[in-house]
């Protein structure tokens, strides 16, 4: 089961998320916007160079100028083909010629411009050298909610690759668990991912029992055992848009305070859920799922944010953590997922990913959320 291929993303898709992007550069103060290869430069034109050199590769926005992209001549045939090449024009540049002259002339002298955060430090200072009254800023900090807020077409793909790692989790709850490494589980879930259309895994973390109270454990060696708790967290791309839940599962019949503690996890994710509207602040939302644990006393163990935003990639702005006041708005997608971590004996997390609605927010997952005992 792979699902129906989305409609895919037109030239004037494209040019619209380029056209917006350098309103919003304006807006924010900045000269324009360089982007160079990389989740940011996808999303704005569609073009991922086959391999990521030290050969420059720089996209060039800035209002009311046609979108630029300085290409290598060797790979400018590839870069052609990108859906959204007819919106904007190439600038080529061969081996032996000096690609920041030929951008410099693209270039305030004197501007401050915002820079993916991926962008070489070889570039940006070769960049620098050559106008050296330049200035430079992160993509990051200038315009977070640059991807921020999705589209009905962005919001298919994810809803999709949400279910999708839905269809993984209600296959991986049957397999057995107990006697198995957690890498072979880890690797179960890998396989489930692709064949419900996944093209990349980003990470499977299986983390049984003591394990479990580390919220990135890597999935190793160890064999699950009766008695367990397992937590499961996983995602990656399907259709270039990201998935991303995590579920609690038990092998075996829980103890009464691992099913409290499971309980707990969940109240809170529902209250952090019942948060997400429009125009309340992100740190509402990590404020919601933290006051329950905190109430139950487990306050010390509930030890990183609630949420992070998803969109080309599985971890973006928005980030819903104490002190983020940007306002919630519709299309804005992102994780729910309070937990609480024993040092040394067990760690419970549930995670959905959330998006705003004009009257409050949708879950992308829906796979059982109470206690799951497995084999």
């Amino acid at each position: 089961m792979t699902g129906t291929a989305p409609v895919p993303f037109t030239a004037d898709d494209y040019k619209a998320r380029m056209d917006r992007a350098a309103r919003q550069a304006a807006d924010a103060g900045l000269a324009g916007l360089l982007v160079a290869p990389g989740p940011d430069l996808v999303w704005l034109t569609g073009y991922a160079p086959p391999a990521v050199t030290e050969r420059l590769t720089l996209l060039v926005l800035a209002a009311g100028r046609e979108p630029v992209l300085v290409v290598p001549t060797l790979e400018a045939p590839d870069a052609e083909k990108a859906t959204g090449a007819p919106a904007l024009a190439l600038r080529d540049w061969t081996d032996g010629k000096d690609p920041y002259a030929l951008t410099a002339a693209l270039l305030d002298a004197q501007g401050r411009f915002g820079v993916s955060d991926n962008a070489w430090a070889l570039h940006l200072l070769g960049l620098q050298k050559t106008l050296p009254g330049t200035s430079y800023v992160s993509l990051t900090e200038a315009l977070p909610m640059l991807r921020a807020v999705k589209d009905a077409a962005e919001l298919e793909r994810l809803a999709a690759a949400g279910a999708a790692a839905d269809a993984a989790f209600e296959e991986i709850r049957n397999v057995r668990f107990s006697g198995r490494r957690e890498s072979e589980v880890a690797a179960d879930l890998a396989a489930l991912l692709r064949r419900f259309g996944h093209s990349q895994v980003d990470f499977t973390i299986v983390a049984s029992g003591p394990n479990g109270a580390n919220p990135h454990h890597e999935a190793g060696d160890r064999r699950i055992e009766r008695g367990d708790m397992v937590v499961l967290d996983f995602g990656g791309l399907r259709d270039g848009y990201g998935s991303d839940t995590s579920r609690t599962v038990h092998v075996g019949e829980p103890t009464e305070e691992e099913r409290r503690v499971h309980d707990l996890v969940r109240e809170a994710q529902e209250a952090g859920f019942r948060a997400v509207r429009p125009g309340a602040a992100c740190q509402d939302v990590d404020r919601a799922a933290r006051a329950v644990i905190a109430d139950a006393g487990y306050g010390e163990y509930f030890i990183h944010r609630t949420g992070h935003g998803i969109g080309v990639t599985t971890h973006e702005p928005p980030y819903m953590i104490e002190g983020e006041e940007q306002p919630l708005v519709p299309g804005m997608c992102f994780s729910v997922e309070p937990g609480v971590y024993l040092p040394g004996r067990f760690g419970v997390r549930i995670e959905d990913i959330v998006t705003v609605t004009e009257d409050g927010g949708w879950r992308l997952n829906d796979t059982e959320r109470g206690m799951v005992t497995v084999d």
